[in-house]
């Protein structure tokens, strides 16, 4: 038996081996809705869109909303997948930085300055659904 090439396969397959586990790593780290998000804290808010995110596991975009004293604070709104997204009718540019979109979700539970998108008013007044109907969330 040739001890070096046995070395070397043993070292190739555990290499392999590490870079499935990496690159799997995504996918473990989804969470469901009920551990995130308090269902029993709508949101609506009316804002403008400062940043968008399109990556897995859930698209991102981000709204400047402005209180009744002038005070501007950005929330974080956590879409469905872009594939999810895409099946809706949702593509890259269907909301753009700049856009003032109504949004309703609903709340971290800890209290951030963020909520699971369930469906996003455009500027043309077109109401665009946003969650994903497995993923514990309530339905519309």
């Amino acid at each position: 038996m040739n001890k070096p090439k046995t070395i070397k396969r043993f070292s190739l397959t555990c290499a392999a081996a590490m870079g499935l586990i990496v690159a799997s790593h995504s996918a473990f780290s989804h969470h469901a809705f009920s551990a995130e998000y308090d269902v029993s804290k709508p949101v609506t808010m009316t804002g403008t869109v400062t940043k968008i995110e399109w990556t897995n596991p859930h698209a991102r975009f981000y709204i400047s909303v402005t209180d009744e004293n002038g005070s501007s604070t950005v929330w974080n709104f956590e879409l469905a997948s872009p594939n999810g997204l895409m099946r809706r009718g949702w593509n890259r540019n269907s909301i753009k930085v700049g856009d003032t979109v109504t949004v309703m979700g609903y709340r971290a539970k800890d209290g951030a300055k963020m909520a699971s998108t369930r469906s996003v008013t455009m500027p043309d007044g077109r109401k665009i659904f946003a969650g994903t109907p497995d993923d514990g969330g309530p339905t519309q």
